[in-house]
């Protein structure tokens, strides 16, 4: 059966993020100040000779990840859809990743474990417990909140590198102190000056727009998506709360002991009444 307790991500101890009507506040709180959207430059900008070395300075903490735990508070809306809660992630490069929605008491609201080209999904607190298989990670986690995002390319975006193996092909320099920077594969990064170095704040990549509205540190505390041309209109804010890198892993974190009575559910359904989905 599954754990009801709150998963061990870190080997050899507990979980130990707290939990509750804090987190959902101070995910309200950042959400309402990443409304306004970050103006990036429109202008076509001229060339900046030092986009590698500048690119090197923005992504050196991103640089040296394995693996990756955090707890996200989750607000936003995909389509018509309110979306709100707490999720438990942890990642491992290069594919896996775990998800674990925060109930309020007792079993999590879902458990997303993906590793490689297989992932699986299953609703704990249903009676009987209902479970996806056989689809991929970025298919589920569309059904689950609007953002269909493969683990590399959403563990990429957390921690600001925006693409799992960044590599600057061009730059430039804008007005008001703006900079880009191409990325191999089609993804722009939009930076600004913060005192003597340079700190994304923006980026875009194959249909989303990233904003980074709080990045105090190594690290974002706070990420915008929103979708950008796609059918579906997503607008997302996640609230990173002590993140941490290169914290060991035990291999069973990214699998799911499925009780044996448990029933299948289709992406459709899942897609219909996520259990992020606001009632």
């Amino acid at each position: 059966m599954l754990n009801a307790q709150r998963p061990k991500l870190h080997a050899g101890r507990p979980w130990r993020l707290t939990r509750g009507i804090g987190h959902l506040v101070l995910s309200m709180v950042v959400a309402g100040c990443a409304a306004r959207r970050i103006p990036i430059p429109t202008d076509p900008g001229e060339p900046l000779p030092d986009f590698t070395k500048i690119h090197t300075q923005v992504a050196s903490a991103c640089a040296g990840i394995r693996t990756l735990e955090a707890e996200l508070g989750l607000s936003g809306h995909a389509g018509e859809q309110s979306l709100r809660g707490t999720v438990v992630a942890g990642f491992q490069r290069p594919a896996s990743m775990r998800l674990d929605g925060v109930a309020p008491f007792g079993a999590p609201a879902f458990v997303l474990a993906a590793r490689g080209e297989t992932a699986i999904l299953v609703l704990p607190r249903e009676s009987p417990v209902r479970v996806v298989r056989g689809a991929a990670a970025e298919a589920i986690l569309g059904a689950l909140t609007g953002v269909t995002l493969a683990p590399a390319d959403l563990q990429a975006i957390l921690t600001g590198s925006v693409t799992p193996a960044p590599r600057a092909t061009a730059g430039r320099l804008h007005r008001n102190g703006w900079a880009s920077i191409d990325l191999e594969g089609g993804a722009t990064l939009f930076l600004q000056r913060a005192g003597n170095s340079w700190r994304v704040r923006a980026a875009r990549r194959d249909g989303w727009q990233i904003e980074y509205p709080a990045w105090p540190g190594a690290f974002p505390q706070s990420v915008r998506l929103r979708s950008d041309g796609q059918a579906l209109d997503v607008d997302m804010t996640a609230t990173i709360m002590q993140l941490e890198a290169n914290v060991p892993l035990d291999e069973t974190t990214f699998a799911i002991d499925v009780p044996r009575d448990a029933l299948p559910l289709s992406i459709e359904e899942l897609r219909q009444s996520g259990p992020l989905r606001e009632r």
